[in-house]
């Protein structure tokens, strides 16, 4: 599982967001953060003795943030507000979405800006570390006073309520697993309850995982596009240095490079360089891969500079400042999430329609310049990838639904108290299909190039593009009649996510990652 990830004053790294999420990396609370959760309870403690009331402190919540709270009731309120604001609905979301969540929320309550006691801190990273995976449903969060519903799960089962899964992924009530684990449920105190639900944790760690798989998908774009230009007896021409120097988009430098790397001493792309070839320039989804998926590691490039100053923020509302001041602000507010969660799903959806573009020109027998009517073995007997490529189009057509934008749809909550909200939450879950749907589309174009590139013997393909087909054919056999193609489809989309795939272009690629400017990979 590795060293444990600290936890405290400084920011976390998304590399150590998602080591915690996907991997279980256990973590620990900074003795400096201790410390400073410490001095900003005294400074609660101080205000909740107080005769003028503070919100958050000493008052109700919201729209009913008009009313004192008298001192024996304020344990009530912060039970109370968990409580009824753990309202989520629908099925549990992933595992590591809620790991994520847990560790967020945790950084920021280790800032000291919180309030919270110490003790409710170390029981929160107590809790992530034996694995106790609070139930947290998909719907239940606007994206403003941060994620309520999700971090409300997760703050009822801190206090021995609702329903957890452990380690072992098995169902139990809170409390039991809490006392399996030797934890002890937190009585809540004055100002507790908000601290545990007002943060924009469940965003942002939905944007770190996703923004990990994107590295890796647009590499594998890459790859699955130069197979197909390969397959295509397209020309490695159009993404020559000099040509990308003209259009310094550093992105699109890099994808042009990478690209002419796996193309390179392919006898194939070989055969077709002299002057008896007639085609002058080869089709939009060929020779404009570079700007394409160059412009997508661009706007990832973005979306995780929002991501690091999100992952440098202390969200809560109020918050504790140095001085002791206890303020309400509007921090807890998801937008600058929200948008580049949308924004992500725009150029996820456009790789996906550019590779459905290439996979259909290798099928149709018109534009495929010598392959088979869809690389099938016996056409009309046989249909090949006919409906594979069927498949890449359905969910092509999702992810433009879901590159709709969910930010531009506030629906005003809270007795109009809550009058814009930004609907950041919905944003990453939509998010989230879409990465899993671009795994599919570029599987399925992996699994095209490939059987096109055998079908070009006994011309070779290009060394690196040669290896992935190597390696495919360890899980999925070559050319023939045809077979049950959604089990080969599902092994080719686990190559993909495994990272296998990079992993055999690595003596061809990794070299040039290395001297190349690569935009947006996490430090």
């Amino acid at each position: 599982m590795g060293e444990p990830v600290p936890v405290g004053l400084e920011p976390l790294r998304r590399d150590q967001v998602v080591a915690v999420a996907r991997h279980d990396t256990p973590v620990e609370l900074t003795q400096r953060a201790l410390a400073a959760v410490a001095a900003a309870r005294d400074h609660v403690a101080a205000l909740a003795n107080a005769v003028e009331p503070t919100y958050g402190v000493s008052t109700g919540f919201g729209a009913l943030a008009i009313r004192h709270i008298p001192v024996d009731r304020r344990a009530a309120l912060q039970r109370s507000l968990v409580r009824s604001h753990a309202a989520g609905a629908g099925p549990e979301v992933e595992r590591e979405v809620v790991r994520a969540l847990m560790l967020l929320r945790l950084r920021t309550l280790a800032t000291g800006h919180t309030g919270v006691r110490p003790e409710t801190v170390s029981a929160m990273a107590g809790m992530l570390n034996a694995g106790i995976v609070p139930v947290v449903h998909e719907f239940g969060s606007l994206g403003c006073s941060g994620d309520l519903a999700p971090l409300s799960a997760v703050a009822l089962a801190l206090t021995g309520e609702g329903q957890v899964r452990d380690a072992d992924g098995r169902l139990l009530p809170a409390g039991e697993a809490l006392a399996r684990a030797g934890l002890t449920p937190v009585t809540l105190a004055e100002k507790e309850g908000l601290a545990l639900i007002n943060g924009t944790d469940g965003m942002l760690g939905m944007l770190v995982l996703a923004a990990a798989d994107l590295h890796r998908l647009i590499d594998i774009a890459d790859i699955t596009a130069a197979m197909s230009v390969e397959a295509l007896l397209g020309t490695d021409r159009a993404f020559a240095a000099e040509l990308q120097a003209l259009r310094p988009h550093p992105g699109q430098g890099h994808s042009a490079a990478r690209m002419m790397a796996l193309l390179a001493d392919s006898e194939i792309v070989a055969s077709h360089r002299g002057p008896e070839c007639p085609r002058v320039q080869d089709a939009y989804s060929m020779r404009c891969a570079p700007q394409v998926h160059g412009a997508a590691r661009d706007s990832l490039a973005h979306a995780e500079t929002v991501a690091d100053r999100e992952l440098a923020s202390a969200v809560d509302n109020p918050v504790v400042l140095a001085d002791g001041r206890v303020l309400s602000n509007g921090n807890f507010h998801g937008a600058p999430l929200a948008y580049v969660l949308d924004f992500l799903a725009i150029p996820v959806a456009d790789l996906a329609s550019m590779a459905e573009r290439r996979t259909d020109r290798m099928l149709d027998v018109a534009r495929s310049h010598g392959l088979p009517p869809f690389l099938a073995d016996d056409p009309g007997v046989d249909s090949g990838h006919m409906i594979a490529h069927y498949t890449q189009a359905a969910v092509v057509a999702e992810l433009k639904r879901l590159a709709v934008p969910a930010s531009v749809d506030s629906i005003p909550t809270s007795a109009m108290q809550e009058d814009h909200v930004s609907m950041g939450w919905s944003a990453a879950r939509k998010l989230r299909q879409a990465v899993n749907g671009l795994t599919t589309v570029l599987a399925v174009e992996l699994l095209t190039a490939a059987r096109a590139l055998d079908l070009r013997a006994p011309l070779r393909p290009a060394p690196a593009t040669a290896a992935v087909v190597e390696l495919l054919r360890e899980h999925v056999a070559g050319p023939g009649p045809d077979r049950h193609l959604a089990p080969e489809i599902a092994a080719t989309e686990e190559l993909v996510r495994s990272g296998a795939v990079l992993d055999v272009t690595g003596p061809w690629l990794n070299p040039l990652d290395h001297t190349e400017t690569v935009v947006g990979r996490t430090p």
